[in-house]
């Protein structure tokens, strides 16, 4: 049998390469080149710690054969990476549109709205909930 053969057969059932592994692979990028640049021995060995830890995680879910628990996992770093974009973009849209909208959240179902700059108080109705609500923009 073949090495690539007997390479397919041993990675058969295992859970494989995912959002997760790549996250933790950047994480220990930076912490390597933290790492090349830091002069004291503690704080370098406590690098190399997280390093091997990370390095550590990432093989030990490659490899893993529970994919039912692989998968979980990655669903919620999914959600919580999902997030953290989400706000991002919403504060880049924020900039790119200061001059011409304004954003503010629903009081009833918290839905963040878009709405056209203008002077005084106006009454919005959600798109999301048809709720009305005064907003002064």
């Amino acid at each position: 049998m073949r090495f690539i053969d007997k390479l397919r057969s041993f990675f058969y059932g295992r859970y494989g390469i995912d959002g997760l592994y790549y996250a933790l692979m950047c994480v220990f990028l930076v912490l390597w080149i933290a790492r090349l640049f830091t002069a004291n021995t503690v704080v370098s060995v406590i690098l190399l710690v997280l390093q091997l830890a990370a390095v550590g995680w990432m093989f030990f879910r490659c490899f893993s054969k529970n994919i039912y628990a692989r998968r979980r996992e990655n669903e919620f770093f999914k959600k919580i990476f999902r997030s953290i974009k989400n706000f991002f973009v919403l504060q880049k849209n924020r900039i790119r549109d200061r001059k011409d909208y304004r954003y503010r959240k629903c009081p009833h179902c918290k839905a963040m709205l878009r709405l056209p700059k203008r002077e005084g108080t106006h009454t919005v109705k959600c798109p999301r909930c048809s709720k009305r609500f005064e907003v002064k923009v």
